[in-house]
């Protein structure tokens, strides 16, 4: 492989979540790039190769589909806890993205694994979109927000009843960029055993 470290070393230390009000709306990312997020994110590695992520891509007028769907399932579902600042927002955020992707988790019908190796395994496919948006220069945000744990979301996904939605991975071109994070000290994290 011919890869240099040091853009790979820059790439993971500003991988930065850019949230929906960052983006430039109305802006589309070539389908081509989220394509090769997506074929980025199947190389993740999994436990016995099992490859447990599914992707839902909306897009276009499939954005306006994602945000009825979840708008009206969080109204029909919500009862007491039913706040009208939640539902605008599920019917306006998905709209101010260039793609939504929705993340999931199709369990091994043989369930060789434990499940938390395949939710890692997502985890890790992610990772790979997070990275990827960021080698293209524009923004990503993962989100577990709105309908992402209601159970009556995953036929609307393809997903049976042992699989799960671990979410949405918003795209869209950056308008305002993330300010840097930091870190607490490697070493406060790390424990090295020599002898």
């Amino acid at each position: 492989m011919n890869v240099n470290a040091d853009q790979v070393n820059e790439w993971i230390r500003n991988r930065r979540s850019t949230f929906p009000k960052q983006f430039v709306e109305g802006k589309k990312v070539n389908d081509s790039i989220v394509e090769a997020l997506l074929e980025n994110a199947n190389w993740a590695p999994s436990h016995g190769n099992i490859q447990p992520w599914r992707f839902v891509v909306f897009t276009g007028d499939g954005l306006q589909k994602l945000a009825d769907f979840q708008s009206s399932l969080y109204k029909e579902t919500s009862g007491e806890k039913f706040k009208e600042t939640t539902y605008a927002g599920l019917q306006t955020t998905p709209l101010k993205a260039s793609h939504v992707i929705a993340i999931c988790l199709k369990r091994d019908p043989n369930k060789k694994f434990p499940e938390v190796e395949e939710i890692a395994a997502v985890a890790c496919a992610v990772q790979n979109m997070y990275l990827s948006v960021a080698a293209y220069d524009i923004g990503g945000y993962w989100t577990t927000g709105g309908i992402t744990y209601n159970e009556k979301a995953r036929s609307f996904f393809g997903l049976g009843e042992d699989d799960k939605l671990m979410g949405f991975f918003y795209i869209g071109e950056v308008a305002v960029p993330s300010p840097p994070k930091s870190r607490q000290p490697v070493e406060e994290k790390v424990a090295w055993i020599r002898e």
